[in-house]
């Protein structure tokens, strides 16, 4: 596996990008020409299928630019896998294959477009242009979940906090800090609090399993 960068964006509006290819050559052309391409960063770099897979859940990236010929995982298993663990991504092949049933199977496993080689700046810029609307769209879908998923993290907190104060420990109650506590980040007084309900209501099945949570943290 090579790696390049760390997978942190300074800007919202830049397009991350993962190069998938095992010819050393391709790969640094494509890197190069991404830096005159504004608005991208290259921040992972795989030489086989597998290890495009791993990149794209781990990074995250917005575009993966995949080769079709490789050993091992081809470019276009690649390609289905990758979108399975990331399918907000766009897939774009960059290959000398120029068969029909190529191109084809690319689009059947979710390919978003096809260049072929050699590639040019120009070509690779139209490409990215031409997938931006997909990631705008996609951006602004989990930008919405988030702002809801805080709202509802904050109306919860605020729950849990009154009931606290009011020393609830009713079913109502319970399922509040429940909830609370399925963030692997929960703040150790709700986990605590949700541990003293459990003791009232003789939930001892889901104490012990908090117990051990709780032993891991304090």
């Amino acid at each position: 596996m090579i790696q390049n960068g760390n997978g942190v964006v300074a800007k919202n509006d830049t397009l991350r990008i993962l190069i998938v290819d095992d010819v050393t050559e391709t790969r640094r052309s494509i890197r190069l020409m991404m830096t005159q391409i504004p608005e991208t960063r290259v921040i992972a770099i795989a030489d086989n299928g597998q290890d495009a897979i791993t990149l794209a859940q781990e990074k995250k990236p917005d575009i993966a630019f995949v080769d079709v010929n490789m050993p091992g995982m081809n470019g276009l298993d690649a390609i289905e896998r990758m979108l399975q663990v990331n399918p907000d991504m766009a897939c774009i092949v960059v290959s000398a294959e120029r068969d029909r049933f190529t191109l084809q199977k690319a689009m059947d496993v979710g390919a978003s477009a096809y260049l072929i080689k050699p590639v040019t700046i120009d070509l690779l810029s139209g490409k990215i242009d031409a997938v931006k609307d997909k990631i705008a769209a996609s951006r602004a879908r989990h930008a919405e979940v988030d702002q809801m998923r805080q709202e509802r993290n904050k109306f919860l907190k605020d729950l849990a906090d009154e009931y606290t104060r009011s020393r609830r420990v009713d079913a109502k109650a319970m399922a509040v800090f429940e909830e609370l506590a399925q963030d692997p980040q929960c703040e150790l007084r709700y986990l605590k609090t949700l541990a003293v309900i459990y003791i009232f209501r003789n939930e001892w099945g889901s104490l012990k399993q908090l117990a051990a949570r709780l032993e891991s943290v304090v």
